[in-house]
């Protein structure tokens, strides 16, 4: 079997050929929005080409279940727990609206996580259910004594981040899921920021949403919902349509009869040339290794946090353990401002993220993936 990584790491015409926006910039915000992959771009042209002389849908073959087994494989769980659903928002609402809450319920999430991970249940309000938010000693990092300290007999369920958007901090998803599991409390989770940067266990989760976006690179608008089988009768569909009920000859029914599995959260046509991307880019992940890739992101996050301490920034969460780092970092400086910082980066040619906190702080963020070079790297820490 060829070493993906290696090659591409000792090939620089390769690396540029492979991901082509290594030869215009260098792009460290995978924790945004990702530039697509040759591999991911020429399938999804290849697919738009064919979908010009034979209908989408003709056109994509067995792609709908062909991704459903990739996305199953990837995370190490059953195809028919996989909803391909699009966007976490989406994916997360699905959860939000179709959980069996009952007045008084209450949920616990973490206001400073990100918004995609807040509004679904915040909504709930106006069903009786009771918000609690973790109250973390640092931001973003969440421990499971932060979990329980808030949590009573009246929880339902525990909604968190796989990762931390700036923080870059991945809370043991066993550890808490194992303690909510013995106390019956359900366990959502946006696994957008570490879904293909690191591997995820779902041994104790109950539902992850992922859009490929990110750390998969993959198309936007072309994510999953892992639905543990346990909960497929217990989670309402809210969205009703031929995809996920029985009509047998295209002709409706006179009662709802669901299809089995979490395809019932999918009501209508999918999004054919995302799930041709998705498929192309979880391929090229699988190639290379998904411990390969969190190791190598791991030591790239060391290598900046040492490298941005000496110039004098305040890096969000250096002093976190190893094991539970992400793949970003954020940093402030107490005396620079950070929007020119990041005007000079781009002329660069160096892409980072500006992000702000709840009281007004300002972060530049650095989140590279595994083709980006230490040369890169570099470049990002001269323009600081």
């Amino acid at each position: 079997m060829s070493d993906l990584f290696s090659e591409i790491h000792s090939d620089e015409a390769l690396r540029v050929a492979e991901f082509p926006v290594a030869g215009e910039q260098v792009y460290l915000a995978h924790a945004g929005i990702c530039p697509l992959p040759r591999c991911v771009g020429e399938a999804m042209s290849r697919y738009l080409r064919s979908s010009q002389s034979e209908d989408q849908e003709t056109a994509a073959g067995s792609v709908v279940g062909s991704a459903r087994e990739r996305v199953a494989s990837f995370l190490s769980v059953a195809s028919s727990e996989i909803a391909l659903v699009g966007p976490t928002s989406d994916a997360l609402s699905v959860v939000a609206a179709g959980f069996p809450f009952v007045e008084g319920d209450n949920v616990i999430i973490y206001q400073d996580d990100y918004p995609s991970n807040v509004y679904p249940w915040l909504a709930l309000r106006d069903r009786g259910v009771e918000l609690r938010s973790i109250r973390p000693s640092q931001l973003g990092v969440i421990e499971v004594e932060d979990v329980l300290a808030v949590a009573d007999s009246r929880t339902r369920l525990v909604a968190l981040a796989s990762c931390h958007f700036l923080a870059g901090f991945r809370p043991d998803l066993n550890e808490i899921g194992s303690a909510l599991r013995e106390r019956a409390i359900a366990f959502c989770v946006d696994g957008i920021q570490s879904v293909g940067a690191f591997q995820a266990s779902l041994e104790y989760v109950d539902f992850m949403a992922a859009d490929s976006h990110k750390w998969m690179l993959g198309p936007s608008a072309a994510g999953f919902l892992y639905v543990r089988k346990e909960w497929h009768d217990r989670l309402r569909a809210t969205r009703w349509g031929w995809h996920n009920l029985a009509c047998p000859d295209f002709v409706a029914k006179d009662s709802l009869e669901y299809v089995a599995g979490a395809r019932r959260y999918e009501a209508g046509s999918p999004n054919l040339a995302g799930l041709v991307g998705l498929e192309a880019a979880l391929g090229l992940l699988s190639r290379v290794g998904m411990e390969r890739i969190g190791a190598d992101l791991v030591t790239k996050r060391a290598y900046l946090i040492d490298a941005i301490e000496r110039k004098g920034y305040q890096v969000l969460g250096g002093n976190l353990p190893e094991n539970q780092w992400g793949g970003m970092l954020a940093f402030t400086h107490p005396a620079k401002d950070l929007q020119e910082i990041f005007s000079g980066l781009a002329q660069r040619r160096v892409r980072a993220s500006l992000r702000k906190v709840r009281d007004g702080t300002e972060y530049l963020r650095f989140a590279p993936h595994f083709y980006n070079t230490r040369s890169e790297l570099d470049l990002a820490l001269e323009g600081l």
